[in-house]
Order: C-alpha cells, then structure tokens, then sequence
C-alpha cells in the first residue's frame, strides 16, 4: 500500500495517486497533513511536487510542521520507504530527514524542461529497475532546484553513495554545461545513510505512460513495487 501525503498547495498528488493506482495497479490512498498517524499497512510513503502552503517563507519550511511529518520521521526510522519529488525533496531537507538544502535556481528563474539524468546507485529499493550509470530523460519543474551542503556532507554523500541521480549529457557527461541550475555536483537526488529516504527533483510521475512519450520514471513506481 502506498500513501501519497496531500499539503495545502500539492499539485502533483492526484498524478503520483494515478501513476501508482492505475498504472502499476498498485493499492494507494491520500493521507491528509493533519494526520498524525499511519495506516499500518502503508509500506511507501510519497511526499509529492508542489507549493506547500504557497511556498512561503522557503519551499518546503512550513510544511515540515505539519503533524504528519512527525510520523513520517517515525515511519521511515523504522524502514518505511519514503519518496520525496521536487517539493517533496524540499520538505525531507527543511525536515532534516536528507542532508542539506535546496536553494533558488542559478538563473533565478523557474525551469521547466525534460533532462537527461544519469542513475548512480541502482542498489536502492527505488533504483533498482536501472542499471548502473544508466542515462534516463526526466523533466524538472522548480525555481527552488538548487541543492546545497557543506564540503564535509558532500563527501560523506560520495562516501555512502548516496548521491542517486546527476544531472548529465545524453552521453552521461556531468559538467557544469548540464548542470541546469547551479546543483553542487550536478546532484538531482539524494538518498539518506539508511537508503529508505530519497529526494529528488525531476518528476517521475510526469513520465510513466506511453501516452506521454516517456516510461522512464514510471521504473521507480515498478521498483518500489516489486519490495
């Protein structure tokens, strides 16, 4: 069973429900924010893209407040695997549930395009569909995209492998020119020490069905649910 987490602002709750529900024919339902508990047969939590309360103050700051996130911390320190995509991500930092922090775009401006991405660790319960260093086509939606730590975090991200996508060429070449906005490391998704908790920006939701041109994200959903 999958939880998707409603906020005041979600806009991608209703496309990661309908991903799971009605493509991969799996069991889902929303879990509203006030919720302060959940439902024991949830295996997988997804924090979904959005606006969450507007985005005010920081993408994501406000919403970490909400009494589910207190159970979702519960959730995922007992093994719960919890997704969060683009504001979701967001949510998961501000939470600090993932290392580090997503700032405003380089170009200061809200982004919206496909992008190639290179997979670096499959090994993970949402990966493991890919394989090693693959080149997959996700878009991205954000002004807020930007992720950020310390040199001493970045390393232990490296250490740990837990830096699951990069931004890259269609080639897999990481460098700055196809880094769209500003990431350290070209980083699009982070994992957690654990690997239970991952954020990412791009959208996989936005990408899982043959009638939008694109079943590369759809992968992670038949990942998580093949666990």
């Amino acid at each position: 069973m999958y939880g998707v987490v409603v906020f005041p602002g979600s806009n991608c709750d209703h496309d990661c429900y309908h991903v799971i529900k009605h493509v991969t024919k799996k069991p889902a339902q929303f879990i509203w924010h006030k919720q302060d508990s959940i439902d024991k047969n949830i295996k997988t939590i997804i924090l979904p893209g959005g606006f969450s309360y507007g985005d005010y103050l920081r993408s994501g700051a406000l919403a970490q407040f909400s009494p589910i996130i207190k159970a979702v911390k519960k959730f995922a320190q007992s093994g719960g695997l919890v997704i969060g995509i683009c504001n979701g991500f967001q949510i998961l930092c501000e939470a600090h549930m993932l290392p580090g922090v997503l700032m405003r775009n380089k170009s200061l401006k809200f982004i919206c395009k496909n992008l190639p991405l290179k997979v670096v660790n499959n090994k993970l319960p949402f990966t493991k569909g890919y394989k090693e260093n693959q080149v997959i086509t996700l878009p991205i939606a954000h002004a807020d995209g930007n992720y950020y730590a310390e040199k001493e975090t970045i390393a232990e991200l490296e250490k740990y492998n837990q830096i699951v996508f990069r931004y890259c060429s269609p080639d897999g070449e990481i460098t700055d020119q196809f880094n769209p906005n500003g990431s350290i490391g070209n980083i699009a998704g982070i994992t957690n020490r654990d690997g239970n908790v991952l954020g990412m920006m791009p959208h996989p939701e936005r990408c899982a069905e043959e009638l939008l041109g694109n079943t590369d994200g759809k992968i992670i959903f038949e990942s998580l649910g093949n666990n």
